[in-house]
């Protein structure tokens, strides 16, 4: 075995083992708050080997506590070799994302495997700071173990003039479409009303207004998700713009890109939490939207002086 791959088992399986223990601890805390000290891993097990009436007991726990920690381990270790391969070096951000990552994981690998809700049994707050935890322990750990040469994210998109673009343009419509329901939430005298109510169904299932908990997870919660679905269409719209700067006729793809979008948020909305469909009416949506789009649409425009000096003459012009 070469140098550099006992370097990845090494490392890896050194911060797989630290993100599973401080995960540990943290369903530790939670259980013994509640007076069930344990009760996190015994649940966990009985739902691995087909126990329904489980109990804390040496065994379960044993059995779980293996699996966790050599689940985390290959994590580590794949985590590791990955990061090397890509000369990326790890910090926060990734561990924020790999936190995400592994929260998906846990939600549809336990329902697959067990047919067990481990997010709705354990709570998803919990089960999210957990994993957000163990992913931020991961990376930190391999940081400070370097395990990469030291180029930061900040630094690739110093180097990605599309993604920066993209990233911006997506900050600006989040916040225009923010604002906008913020003002219609406040005529109506519940401000904050709509992040609460989308939190609300998309994190607690929530189903008519009567169930909206109009607290920080549920708005904070909806805030991230919305900022990540701007972020998305923000990157596809600068593509279309650094392209549409060559070929000025692919403005028509934003004209596209905007009537998916709007399709595509009412229905989600209409699946999701169609009881909102009444309270927001489907005007205050499609103008909300459209606020968004025209602020990316300005953002991109003004940093894009070619494209303005296309459009001025022919857009369609060919022989370009």
């Amino acid at each position: 075995m070469s140098t550099v791959l006992r370097s990845v088992w090494a490392r890896g399986l050194l911060a797989g083992i630290l993100g599973a223990a401080v995960m540990a601890l943290w369903f530790l805390l939670i259980d013994a708050a509640q007076g069930a000290p344990f009760r996190t891993p015994a649940l966990l097990a009985a739902s691995l080997v087909g126990i329904e009436d489980f109990a804390t007991r040496p065994g379960l726990i044993a059995l779980y506590t293996l699996i966790h920690f050599t689940a985390f381990a290959l994590v580590g270790v794949l985590a590791t070799w990955i990061l090397a391969r890509m000369e990326v070096a790890p910090g926060i951000l990734l561990g924020l994302v790999l936190g995400f990552i592994l929260f998906d994981l846990v939600f549809y690998g336990s329902v697959y495997v067990t047919g067990l809700d481990v997010v709705e049994a354990l709570g998803w707050v919990e089960v999210l700071t957990g994993n957000l935890l163990a992913g931020v322990t991961i990376m930190g750990t391999l940081h400070f173990t370097g395990v990469t040469r030291s180029v930061t994210w900040w630094e690739v998109l110093a180097n990605h003039e599309i993604v920066r673009e993209g990233a911006a343009a997506g900050l600006v419509g989040a916040v225009a479409v923010a604002v906008w329901f913020l003002v219609i939430d406040t005529i109506q005298g519940q401000p904050l009303f709509t992040p609460a109510a989308l939190g609300s169904a998309l994190f607690l299932g929530a189903t008519d207004l009567a169930m909206v908990e109009v607290t920080l997870w549920t708005i904070g919660g909806y805030t991230l998700f919305h900022l990540v679905v701007f972020a998305v269409v923000g990157l596809v719209a600068a593509v279309i713009v650094w392209e549409a700067e060559q070929t000025p006729p692919l403005l028509l793809g934003v004209m596209l890109l905007f009537v998916v979008f709007e399709a595509l948020f009412l229905g989600l909305l209409a699946i999701v939490a169609e009881f909102l469909l009444g309270p927001l009416a489907w005007w205050s949506i499609a103008v909300g939207n459209l606020v968004a789009v025209v602020a990316m649409g300005y953002y991109l425009w003004r940093k894009h002086p070619k494209l303005r000096e296309a459009m001025a003459s022919d857009p369609f012009d060919k022989s370009r």
